[in-house]
């Protein structure tokens, strides 16, 4: 039987990333990124939870992160969880559940006020609405496949 351990992660980074290096120089960028959950109650009042995820990123993939994110920006996180455990200097057991990233996109529009572009002609506005050569303009290169697929977006087909 196969199993699956599989985090996806849209949300905010709560601080700036921070780059270490291993004793044999290996590269790892950690920070965390919070999620919000909204649902009405039995009562029909609108209640509210943040989440507070630990993200691992190792070698070239967590120097490139340390790099262009910053705190507030908002990402997508893909990867796998992973719980470590030791023994704190005061004797007591210690765990971390850690998301460690395999994949992540930057949503953060270039221009806004926690992207890390500098350029004065990057307007500041959401998320854009259009083709998919459209979008992808924002943060990254457009792939082949991409580039051919010219149709508009409907915000109802959006899963979330």
């Amino acid at each position: 039987m196969y199993s699956l351990n599989r985090a996806q992660i849209i949300g905010n980074l709560t601080r700036d990333p921070e780059m270490r290096f291993t004793p044999n120089g290996q590269a790892v960028c950690s920070f965390a990124v919070a999620t919000n959950r909204r649902w009405k109650d039995k009562d029909g009042s609108n209640q509210e939870a943040t989440e507070f995820h630990d993200i691992v990123a190792w070698g070239k993939l967590g120097e490139i992160m340390s790099q262009i994110l910053h705190k507030g920006d908002k990402v997508y996180i893909e990867g796998r969880l992973q719980t470590r455990s030791w023994d704190a200097q005061d004797g007591s057991k210690r765990q971390r559940t850690e998301v460690i990233t395999e994949d992540f996109v930057a949503l953060s529009p270039k221009g806004s006020i926690n992207s890390t572009s500098t350029s004065n002609n990057d307007e500041s506005k959401e998320f854009p609405i259009g083709t998919e050569k459209e979008k992808k303009t924002v943060d990254q290169p457009v792939k082949k496949e991409e580039a051919a697929a010219d149709e508009e977006i409907n915000l109802d087909d959006i899963p979330f």
